[in-house]
């Protein structure tokens, strides 16, 4: 099945490691909790935090560890954002859609952009009303799309 915005075919990526904890893991479930919670403190991002543990500290998975995905974590400690960090990602990309074609009005592929933008984030908003993961009455307002980052 092709992709949905674009005639690419397939999915291609590496396999995931094991479900299981190597002998040479070097950290416990509690050390990683804290540090992930450390790295919400300093207003990391639950992606950002996976690729620091995974890059810095050489944790694979943090899941399998813990048992807990990083966003889970943030969670029950209270560090997680009001909205989740995929709508989050997508707002930011509209504004900066938006503010290109407030100085070019002309630019017909940006405005394709924004529109596909908008798509996305709609859908998006559809699942996390469904999952319980917003509010029923949240809307998107695009007058007033940065006020969502804050």
């Amino acid at each position: 099945m092709a992709r949905m915005h674009s005639r690419d075919k397939g999915k291609s990526g590496s396999s995931r490691p094991a479900h299981k904890v190597p002998s040479w893991a070097s950290y416990k479930g509690k050390e990683v909790e804290k540090l992930v919670i450390k790295y919400a403190k300093s207003d990391k991002s639950a992606s950002e935090i996976g690729m620091i543990l995974r890059d810095t500290y050489g944790i694979q998975s943090v899941k399998v560890l813990t048992e807990k995905s990083v966003s889970q974590i943030l969670a029950e400690n209270g560090l997680a954002k009001q909205l989740p960090e995929d709508l989050l990602n997508l707002i930011k990309k509209l504004i900066a859609v938006k503010q290109h074609l407030e100085k070019n009005i002309h630019d017909k592929t940006s405005k394709r952009g924004y529109q596909l933008t908008i798509s996305k984030i709609r859908r998006l908003v559809k699942y996390y009303k469904k999952s319980n993961k917003l509010s029923v009455d949240w809307n998107l307002d695009v007058d007033r799309l940065k006020m969502y980052l804050e």
